[in-house]
């Protein structure tokens, strides 16, 4: 069988938790020091141009490349193997129930025998992967078993653009797993550990942001919003002329005439909070719940100045700014200032980074 080798791995050593946005490049290695306390080795944020990633698909193959290894360069990590994703949407999960008590060879066959009810490809064109999560809750004698299949030439992208930046794609994993998992130790940060907390993350990406309402490690709910930070861009273009590339580049580094907060910033951070508002309402009529404990925010306008407080505001839960590095020992080589400002963009990098220490 052809392994994804997603979520699944065990153990690896050094590794570089690689994420590639629409946007941009995020790079974080982890280790752990002698008390098993988690510390930040390295990371990077290199920016990408519009168009070289759509829809999670790599158009410019050579320029994200290029990219890539500029972040490796400026993170100072001399580490090659690396851990990296694709998009929900590139990958198919299921969870099937199999009897317990099969040998390895026993369940892969049994897997690929059920895998061809539920993916629309022949085998011969995926690449897949199966995890036992434990024992079914609905079924004494069986497991539960996750499934997870992606077609052979999106992982092959993630390999190739790694190999091409001379590193080696040991794990390619989900986006949205590995930010479930950077979530899931800052959940346990909260009041009695997040036990039976309900949280809304949302990730904040240039076009698409992702909600995923997360309590007692489940996912209670998912579902992707046509909205994100590039409309920011768009409102500067229209606003002040800039081209794209001269707005998305004056954004970044604050550069900016003196009434863009009054007149651009703070109407689209009220926008936001209100998609955000909306987006809960939604589950809200969907499905059996009614409120959430806290509302998440990550990805790269997730800080925007007041959109915490705006979220508050528009919802009436609380609202907090994800930091993955929570708790985390910096290392020498980290650059303090300049990572606080971009904390909430490494959160899915993050959560590869951590697969190396994966149970």
């Amino acid at each position: 069988m052809i392994s994804l080798g997603s979520l699944f791995k065990r153990q690896q050593p050094a590794l570089l938790g690689i994420d590639i946005s629409t946007s941009s490049v995020k790079l974080v290695e982890l280790s752990r020091d002698v008390a098993g306390r988690l510390v930040l080795d390295h990371c990077a944020i290199e920016p990408l141009e519009r168009g070289w990633i759509t829809d999670g698909n790599v158009e410019n193959f050579e320029e994200v490349a290029e990219a890539i290894k500029r972040a490796v360069k400026k993170s100072g990590t001399r580490t090659k193997n690396a851990a990296m994703a694709l998009p929900a949407s590139a990958v198919i999960t299921k969870k099937i129930i199999l009897p317990a008590g099969m040998n390895d060879l026993e369940l892969e066959n049994q897997v690929q025998a059920e895998a061809n009810q539920y993916i629309p490809f022949s085998l011969d064109e995926v690449s897949l992967d199966f995890c036992v999560i434990g024992p079914s809750p609905a079924s004494a004698g069986d497991v539960e078993v996750l499934i997870a299949a992606s077609r052979k030439e999106k992982v092959q992208d993630r390999q190739g653009l790694a190999e091409a930046a001379g590193l080696k794609a040991v794990i390619i994993d989900v986006e949205s797993y590995a930010s479930r998992l950077a979530t899931a130790r800052l959940i346990e940060s909260l009041p009695n550990n997040g036990l039976n907390a309900m949280v809304a993350l949302f990730e904040v990406g240039a076009s698409i942001t992702s909600m995923q309402v997360l309590k007692n490690d489940e996912v209670v709910y998912e579902r992707d919003q046509a909205f994100g930070g590039g409309q920011l861009t768009q409102l500067i273009v229209r606003q002040y002329g800039f081209s794209a590339e001269e707005a998305e580049s004056k954004k970044r580094n604050g550069d900016l005439p003196e009434d863009y907060e009054s007149g651009v910033l703070r109407p689209f951070v009220d926008s936001m909070a209100q998609e955000i508002g909306r987006a809960l309402q939604f589950f809200f009529t969907s499905t059996p719940h009614h409120k959430v404990d806290y509302v998440m925010l990550a990805g790269g306008s997730s800080a925007l100045p007041g959109l915490t407080e705006a979220v508050s505001q528009q919802t009436s839960f609380a609202c907090l700014l994800a930091n993955p590095f929570e708790g985390m020992d910096m290392g020498g080589g980290i650059r303090e200032k300049k990572m606080r400002r971009e904390l909430s963009s490494y959160l899915t990098s993050c959560g590869l980074a951590l697969r190396r220490f994966a149970q």
